[in-house]
């Protein structure tokens, strides 16, 4: 394993998975019509999380992701609220961010979700089609401003009448999954759900 058992142990699981109604829902009320959400980890600066998030996200370690993917995957499969999920969707990047970075680190997530769950990824349908601005120190409203009208989907014909999970590795307004999640509810027959790795209270 990456981590040593006395920090697996240590990780700050919510168990929202299994828990309707919980906070990362309450996010979406009457903006998203979500089927379930969910995130694995709280987040907190300074924290073992904040480190791995760091190291997969910014440091190229795609090891990292993939084995917090796959504890995503085990938290899902282990309840009865995401057993009839069709496709995973990662939050997409912006082209040229995802070109300098070198990849999406929610896709990552995605890969080592799909592994456990035997649900396929899909990518480079749902894309962000123009750059929008880090969202750190902006307010939930510039946050909606700032990311509004910047996601499509490519094509319907793939995602209609199946259930979505998007993926993103933190959240804290909502604002960008919101934004993204919108466009995909457009698609005549999908449902929506939500996971997240971290979840950052405001």
């Amino acid at each position: 394993n990456l981590l040593c058992l006395h920090c697996v142990n240590d990780l700050p699981h919510t168990n929202f998975a299994m828990h309707a109604n919980n906070p990362v829902e309450k996010i979406f009320w009457g903006r998203l019509a979500l089927t379930a959400a969910m995130s694995e980890f709280y987040f907190a600066k300074g924290t073992l999380i904040q480190t791995l998030i760091h190291e997969f996200k910014y440091k190229g370690n795609k090891d990292v992701g993939l084995y917090l993917g796959a504890m995503m995957g085990s938290s899902l499969l282990n309840n009865n609220r995401f057993t009839k999920i069709d496709a995973l969707v990662p939050l997409p990047l912006f082209a040229d961010k995802e070109f300098k970075r070198g990849y999406n680190q929610a896709a990552i997530l995605c890969n080592g979700m799909s592994e456990v769950m035997e649900v396929p990824v899909i990518t480079n349908n749902v894309v962000r089609k123009r750059f929008t601005e880090t969202q750190t120190k902006k307010h939930r409203t510039e946050r909606w401003e700032n990311v509004e009208g910047s996601f499509e989907v490519n094509n319907p014909k793939e995602i209609k009448n199946k259930h979505i999970l998007l993926v993103d590795d933190v959240v804290t307004t909502g604002a960008t999954l919101e934004a993204c999640g919108a466009e995909i509810l457009k698609v005549e027959g999908t449902m929506l759900s939500l996971a997240t790795l971290a979840y950052a209270s405001k």
